[in-house]
């Protein structure tokens, strides 16, 4: 394809440049999460083909070591292809490989640009980039979710836990329809938070059985020509024991090249997180409404001034980025919908953008979750008067009466209260429908929130 030039500072080398030069489109590059994994692929490869005898031991050493410089994050600035390329991530396989490649061959004293230790033949030996790119994915991700989003949703499900449990004995309105419901415990409303996230992380929990299972040893076709038979399995043995995480070799190296079935179902869970994020965000958002013309339950954390025009006012800041997060996760998705279905015979060519937009997720998840959980949740506090006062003033209260005096009876005195800007317990009781014992037993609100207000 003729001469490419390269800089002289630059690790990476003709292939590299040509796709810097072929798709200048966004800006946006790999995340250091996938270089990471693309790293370890590189550096346990050629552990194993110097243990299968396919490669001299003084070029793996050197390959091993300035592998583990990728993965470090040492050598980030040389990776400088754009998402937006070829659909295999054959770029930027190659721009790992010639990076790997110059760095090894100067850790021997090599210049670089001679080749003295080959991006092909060497640093990508018993490869293809249309297995080490899905394996990067699945590594990248899993590894993510493991040690990123996990630890930080437990913190967030935690520290809904403990408000429901500093909240338990504190009464309020129920809404449903965003209408004045049956009365319920701000204990029992945040076990409801607790236990949302809680289902979120069994279900991401659930992506180890498929993220665990890593396309390596397929080669192009899923075949796996040029590759030895132990290569796969001795490599992914040696990135579970470096990872601590529970790899093996697909079952099916055809699926594991042609589908990104594993990425759509993990961007499935994420959306659910991000589901979940929005609601409970978005409930304590307006919970605190107010401070005095809202229905001000809740007090937020101060974080930060408001408004730019207005003193002393404090905006529901986390919950609102916490809702955009949630937004982006789920346009993400759609991305990675689309993505999916272009497994066209027996490669995905949508891989670099599934990639971006999945370990995106992951990052956007992990981070607000932290900060919502520790910037928002813990500093929650309760206006006790106030939803006092709104619980004796709901007209949902009525509803305990319907079982002795029925539902006609019921709505007549609701409709009064209503229209009389009186509470259900004044009509009620210049009903005389029963005994003002008796009504005050039932129109208590602890009376009312049910056998399941043990917060569990």
């Amino acid at each position: 394809m003729g001469e490419m030039s390269v800089p002289a500072s630059a690790y990476y080398g003709a292939q590299t440049a040509r796709a810097v030069e072929n798709f200048p489109v966004s800006g946006l590059r790999f995340p250091r999460s996938f270089i990471r994994a693309l790293g370890l692929i590189k550096q346990y490869a050629a552990v194993t083909n110097a243990e299968l005898a396919l490669l001299d031991p003084r070029l793996s050493i050197a390959i091993q070591n300035a592998a583990a410089e990728v993965a470090s994050g040492k050598l980030d600035d040389q990776f400088v292809v754009d998402i937006f390329q070829t659909g295999s991530g054959t770029s930027t396989n190659m721009n790992a490989n010639e990076v790997i490649a110059n760095r090894a061959a100067e850790l021997l004293g090599h210049p670089r640009g001679e080749k003295f230790i080959h991006p092909n033949d060497h640093v990508n030996l018993g490869q293809s980039s249309n297995d080490v790119i899905p394996t990067a994915i699945h590594l990248a991700t899993l590894e993510r979710i493991e040690y990123g989003l996990l630890p930080a949703l437990d913190a967030l499900q935690a520290e809904l836990a403990r408000k429901a449990a500093a909240f338990r004995d504190i009464i309020k309105v129920g809404r449903t329809h965003l209408q004045d419901a049956l009365p319920i415990t701000f204990g029992q409303e945040f076990s409801g938070y607790a236990s949302q996230i809680g289902h979120d992380i069994v279900r991401l929990q659930n992506l180890r059985l498929h993220l665990s299972e890593l396309a390596l040893g397929g080669t192009a076709v899923g075949t796996g020509l040029n590759t030895h038979p132990e290569f796969a399995r001795r490599t992914i043995a040696h990135l579970a024991k470096a990872t601590k995480l529970p790899l093996w070799e697909a079952d099916n190296h055809f699926e594991a090249l042609a589908a990104r079935d594993t990425c759509v179902e993990a961007s499935g869970a994420l959306k659910a997180v991000a589901v979940s994020l929005i609601k409970i965000a978005n409930d304590i958002r307006h919970l605190s409404s107010g401070p005095r013309c809202g229905l001000g339950e809740l007090r937020l954390p101060a974080t930060q001034p408001g408004s730019s025009i207005m003193p002393g006012k404090v905006n529901p800041v986390m919950c609102e980025m916490a809702i955009q997060v949630g937004a982006q996760v789920i346009g993400n998705d759609t991305v990675i919908t689309f993505g999916g279905a272009f497994g066209n015979f027996e490669l995905n060519t949508m891989m670099p953008v599934i990639t971006y937009n999945l370990l995106q997720s992951v990052e956007l998840l992990t981070n607000a979750s932290r900060l919502f959980a520790q910037r928002c949740v813990a500093g929650l506090e309760v206006d006790v008067a106030q939803c006092g006062e709104y619980v004796e003033q709901s007209l949902a209260l009525g509803t305990a009466l319907a079982m002795e005096i029925g539902y006609d009876r019921v709505a007549k005195i609701v409709k009064t209260a209503y229209e009389t800007n009186r509470s259900v317990r004044e009509v009620a009781h210049e009903s005389g429908a029963m005994s003002d014992e008796r009504l005050d037993q039932l129109l208590d609100p602890k009376s009312q929130i049910g056998t399941n207000s043990r917060v569990k």
